[in-house]
């Protein structure tokens, strides 16, 4: 694989002109603040015991992590895998340089910062599928709580509720890092984020591509196909 390091000269050796250029296209921005908004509410609904709700919302976010998994593939430049999926030697070199000699700014996601895509991607993955196999033993079984045996959903219903953790630890060292990049390293990682935009970048590391109505079909069909495909294993 490969990433997108911020050089302070261009592929010839020349200087080249920083400006404000185009890093994360609209579907990636959309998926990004969802998912925000989602884990919230799921948090709040399993805890209030809303749990009808939470296992709808459980569903679409299924259907965003799979859209998200697609468009790994498909979006823009930064959106992609190839772009910020390294090898584990380029993620121990840049830890290196977090509190010691300068290295490569990234434009899109830095090495650590893909492990980390790659690691909530994975939890939300597991929670969202493990979820539809759990019951509260009380009012509410998951959707497919029925086609497993008693023994192989309280398996799952044990690793839903205990793999949560693990998922809010990493959104808390996620949220520890981009405070860490704002205050120590002038870093702002959120404001691209919601404008996609970022500043004093190398104008030829522009990115367009990650069209939004290519977007909406994959949503659509990763939608269809978690809903359509439980209500047709039901």
């Amino acid at each position: 694989m490969t990433e997108t390091p911020h050089p302070a000269t261009g592929s010839a050796g020349t200087a080249s002109i920083q400006t404000q250029i185009r890093v994360w296209d609209l579907p990636t921005r959309l998926f990004h603040w969802a998912l925000v908004g989602l884990v919230i509410v799921m948090v709040a609904t399993a805890w209030r015991g809303k749990l009808d709700l939470h296992m709808t919302l459980g569903q679409v976010v299924l259907s965003l992590v799979l859209f998200r998994l697609i468009w790994g593939f498909t979006g823009n430049r930064y959106a992609r895998f190839a772009d910020f999926v390294t090898g584990p030697m380029t993620g121990l070199r840049y830890l290196g340089t977090l509190f010691g000699r300068p290295g490569p700014k990234y434009i899109g996601h830095n090495p650590i910062g893909g492990y980390a895509v790659l690691a909530m991607l994975g939890l939300l993955l597991l929670q969202a599928c493990t979820g539809l196999f759990t019951s509260d033993d009380i009012f509410t079984d998951g959707p497919l709580f029925s086609k497993v045996s008693g023994s192989t959903a309280a398996l799952l219903s044990t690793i839903h509720r205990k793999a949560v953790w693990l998922l809010l630890a990493v959104i808390a060292v996620h949220l520890l890092a981009t405070v860490f990049y704002l205050t120590v390293k002038k870093e702002n990682l959120v404001t691209p984020m919601v404008t996609g935009r970022k500043k004093d970048a190398p104008a030829a590391a522009d990115a367009a591509g990650g069209h939004p109505l290519l977007a909406l079909v994959i949503f659509a069909l990763c939608l269809a196909a978690v809903f359509g495909g439980i209500a047709l294993i039901k």
